[in-house]
């Protein structure tokens, strides 16, 4: 039986890089479903559509194909064969990201995707809706969160770094993610959720190394690479 690790959560609670150390801790793979997500709306974009437009959306899935390949410990996320991993990391994807997701033919396309993964490897996926809507079988739930302010300043030294953080004010990020916390639990096809199963970690005042920790505590030990 594979060991599938369902970690959820809202934007900028640090779901990815927890997911990623977990996933290393246990020598098994990490899917980033978000980057998936992301990549979708980058071709929306691309093609002058509106990502909140079903009518205009439905017409792309059927000839968009999007995959991601683990490359030394990294995952790369390719839209079409075109590596994106770098192109869907701007505010503005991330925004359209969260509005396209809100499509349930989307979200079926690439959920089904994310289940192939999990049938075939011992793997940890982060998202919004991995333990209620993707994985909802497995024992190992988790749901991640912080403190809006400390989201937002975590978002905006990631941009930061990434050198996309001129004309960014930590106000206007806070906005952006409480707009997007809204969206991503108020949409009517699996929404963000916090499942009563799931078990909380509030990174708010814990380094990475302790949120790691309290995932880990929860989880079998030694199944890595089975």
């Amino acid at each position: 039986m594979r060991l599938n690790i369902a970690i959820d959560g809202p934007a900028g609670a640090g779901k990815s890089t927890i997911a990623k150390a977990v996933a290393s801790a246990l020598g098994i793979l990490y899917l980033d479903t978000g980057a998936m997500y992301r990549a979708m709306a980058l071709k929306a974009l691309r093609n002058g559509i509106c990502p909140s437009d079903p009518a205009s959306v439905l017409p792309l899935l059927e000839g968009t194909e999007i995959f991601a390949r683990n490359i030394e410990g990294t995952q790369h996320t390719y839209l079409d064969g075109e590596d994106v991993s770098e192109g869907i990391r701007t505010q503005e994807v991330a925004q359209a990201a969260s509005d396209i997701s809100a499509i349930p033919a989307v979200r079926m396309k690439l959920a089904e995707a994310q289940r192939n993964v999990a049938r075939e490897n011992d793997v940890v996926m982060d998202g919004r809706e991995i333990g209620s809507y993707v994985l909802p079988e497995t024992p190992y739930k988790f749901y991640i969160t912080a403190s809006l302010p400390t989201r937002a300043g975590r978002r905006l030294r990631e941009l930061q770094d990434r050198g996309q953080g001129e004309g960014r004010s930590l106000e206007l990020i806070e906005q952006e993610i409480a707009q997007r916390d809204y969206n991503d639990a108020h949409r009517a096809f699996a929404p963000l959720v916090q499942l009563p199963e799931a078990i909380l970690v509030d990174t708010t005042d814990l380094t990475i190394p302790e949120a790691v920790e309290a995932v880990l505590r929860h989880l079998p030990a030694g199944k890595g690479g089975n």
